[in-house]
C-alpha cells in the first residue's frame, strides 16, 4: 500500500481502512468503521457529520493522537503506524491542530503563546519572538502581542491559536470544530483567514464540522461521516447538487422548515439552480405554462467556490400528469431535478 501511495504524488493524507473501538467497563463503542479516504495537497477538505458521528475521532486519527484499532494513516507516504514514538512526535510538528475552545495558555501573553511550540523544538527566544510577530501580522493581531487571552474576544483567541498552529511551518492544519464557539460574523472572518492561509502558504487544511454552511463557504471537497461510517465523498458542488445518501441529504437540507411534515400532498421535488439559472423566473413561468400552483417548502442560496448555487424544494400538485409536466418543463431547462421520498408525511 505504501508503494502505491508514493506513486500518487498529489496525495498528502491517505486514510486506509481505519476503525476505532473504545472499550469501557460497561460497554464497547465502535466510533469509526472501516474509513478510507484520500486528501490531496493544497486542498481544504471538510469532514462533516452530526454530533456523535465520529468525525472528531477521525481527525485525531489523522495525526495518531488516537491510534486506530484497525487500519492506518499515511502522511506524505509515511505509514504512521510504523513510526516510533520519536518519529511520530517529529511527524506531528508538521501536522498542526486548532480546536473549538482555543486551548491557549492563560498565564502567557499572546506573543508567548505563539512562541511556545517554537520553544519546545529548541528555537532561540529571539528567533521565536521574531517569528511570532510575523505570524501575528498574518492573523491581523500585531497590536495584541502583550495582551493576555482573558482580554481577547473569541475570534481574537482563535486567531492567536491559528498563529500558534503555524509556528512550526506545518504542511497540514487540522481544524476540529474551530468555529463552533463563534458567532456567524466572526465565523466568516475566521474562515476567510483560513482560506487566505491555504492560498498564500499552500497548507492543506482539514476542517471538522457539523455545519454544511461552513463546508460550502470554504471547502473544495467533503466527506460525510454517519454513525462511524463514511457515507459519501466528493467535491462540495457534487454533494450539494446531487446528494446520494440519507445522511448527505439531511445535511444539505439543514435549512428545511420543520413544519413541512404537517402539509398535505406527498409529491415533492428538489431543484438545483446554478449560475445563470438562478436569475431566471423558471418557477413562475412553469406555473403559468402548466396552469397549476406549487408550494415552495424550501428556498436557499449558497456560495460554493465563488459561484452562486440555489436550491428549492417544491410540493407539486397531486395530479400525476400535471406533476410530470412540471418536472419535464424544469429538466428541459437543464435544471437538476430530484424526486424526494418522505419529505412530507
Amino acid at each position: 500500500m505504501a508503494a502505491e501511495y508514493n506513486e500518487l504524488t498529489d496525495l498528502i493524507i491517505r486514510v486506509d481502512g481505519v476503525s476505532k473501538t473504545f472499550v469501557g467497563k460497561e460497554n464497547t463503542v465502535e466510533a469509526l468503521k472501516n474509513i478510507s479516504l484520500d486528501i490531496n495537497k493544497g486542498e481544504i477538505y471538510g469532514i462533516i457529520g452530526m454530533s456523535g458521528a465520529g468525525k472528531s475521532t477521525l481527525v485525531r486519527c489523522l495525526n495518531f493522537l488516537e491510534k486506530p484499532t484497525e487500519g492506518t494513516v499515511f502522511v506524505e507516504g509515511k505509514d504512521l503506524s510504523a513510526l516510533s514514538e520519536k518519529e511520530l512526535r517529529a511527524a506531528r510538528t508538521k501536522i498542526s491542530m486548532i480546536f473549538q475552545h482555543f486551548n491557549l495558555l492563560m498565564q502567557r501573553n499572546v506573543l508567548d503563546n505563539i512562541c511556545f511550540p517554537l520553544e519546545i523544538v529548541g528555537v532561540s527566544k529571539k528567533d521565536a519572538r521574531t517569528k511570532a510577530m510575523d505570524l501575528l501580522e498574518v492573523v491581523g493581531l500585531s497590536d495584541k502581542a502583550k495582551a493576555y487571552p482573558a482580554q481577547l474576544s473569541g475570534g481574537q483567541k482563535q486567531r492567536v491559536a491559528i498563529a500558534r498552529a503555524l509556528a512550526n511551518d506545518p504542511k497540514i492544519l487540522l481544524c476540529d470544530e474551530a468555529t463552533s464557539a463563534l458567532d456567524p460574523t466572526t465565523t466568516k472572518s475566521i474562515l476567510a483567514l483560513l482560506k487566505e492561509i491555504n492560498e498564500k502558504m499552500g497548507i492543506t487544511i482539514v476542517i471538522i464540522t457539523h455545519s454544511m454552511s461552513v463546508v460550502q463557504e470554504i471547502c473544495s471537497h467533503v466527506a460525510i461521516v454517519d454513525q462511524g461510517e463514511l457515507a459519501e465523498t466528493g467535491t462540495v458542488e457534487e454533494v450539494f447538487s446531487r446528494p446520494k445518501t440519507k445522511a448527505a441529504k439531511k445535511l444539505v437540507f439543514e435549512g428545511e422548515n420543520s413544519d413541512t411534515a404537517l402539509m398535505k400532498g406527498k409529491h415533492c421535488i428538489r431543484i438545483v439552480f446554478q449560475e445563470n439559472s438562478s436569475f431566471e423566473p423558471v418557477i413562475a413561468n412553469m406555473v403559468l405554462e402548466c396552469k397549476a400552483p406549487v408550494n415552495i417548502l424550501l428556498a436557499d442560496t449558497k456560495d460554493i467556490g465563488g459561484t452562486a448555487h440555489g436550491q428549492m424544494v417544491l410540493q407539486l400538485p397531486e395530479d400525476k400528469l400535471t406533476a410530470n409536466r412540471m418536472m419535464v418543463y424544469l429538466q428541459d431547462r437543464n435544471l437538476e431535478v430530484e424526486e424526494l421520498e418522505g419529505y412530507v408525511e
